[in-house]
């Protein structure tokens, strides 16, 4: 089941105004229920230890912590579940991790929007939904129409990532998204909690 809000945090530390955990935190206090640390880029030791800090800044608020990366790494950090790869196996990650995880899958295309499974997968994310600064080069963008036809395809629900935020949200929805996916936009805000309150409400979605 996912987060309530369902929109999930994605970090990425080279794009924070401050230290993860200080926007998670932030974040958290705007009603961010569920955050997912995605540094790929680092050691897995690191990771780890990044993973312990951001964790630990959301507990407080009853927030899950999810990983980007492999289930074993996942499960070594003590995550609440995690966010795969294009191409991994979410049934080998629902078998590792247990029927109480988050699993989820980044998914680019309607063919592997149609494959994915519902009995090993809580969600995929679709993107990138709109042009990005976060990741500028991917491409090229789904739009509403390609959301909605992403969201027709699969069986698992379907959260909307890549250049969304509060002006976005509402057409997200409109498309068929259960939730959302929000990076850079909090990564970069002057003010997390407001942003990502932002982009919630415009969802649909209640924040506490």
């Amino acid at each position: 089941m996912l987060a309530a809000p369902p929109v999930l945090l994605i970090t990425d530390r080279s794009q924070a105004k401050r230290g993860l955990a200080d926007v998670v935190a932030e974040a958290c206090a705007g009603g961010c229920r569920w955050i997912s640390l995605r540094e790929k880029d680092l050691p897995e030791a690191e990771q780890i230890a990044l993973f312990a800090r951001i964790a630990a800044a959301a507990r407080p608020f009853g927030a899950r912590a999810t990983l980007h990366g492999p289930a074993a790494l996942a499960q070594a950090a003590g995550a609440d579940g995690v966010h795969l790869a294009g191409g991994g196996d979410p049934a080998a990650a629902r078998a590792l991790l247990g029927p109480r995880a988050l699993v989820g899958l980044s998914l680019h295309t309607l063919g592997e929007a149609a494959r994915a499974d519902p009995a090993a997968l809580d969600y995929v994310t679709a993107s990138p939904v709109f042009l990005t600064a976060s990741k500028p080069g991917y491409g090229p963008a789904l739009g509403v129409e390609g959301l909605a036809a992403f969201a027709r395809a699969c069986r698992v629900p379907v959260l909307a990532l890549g250049g969304v935020g509060a002006a976005e949200a509402g057409s997200c929805r409109s498309a068929g998204a259960a939730g959302l996916a929000l990076m850079g936009g909090v990564m970069r805000a002057d003010d997390p909690a407001a942003a990502f309150r932002a982009a919630a409400q415009a969802f649909g979605a209640t924040t506490s």
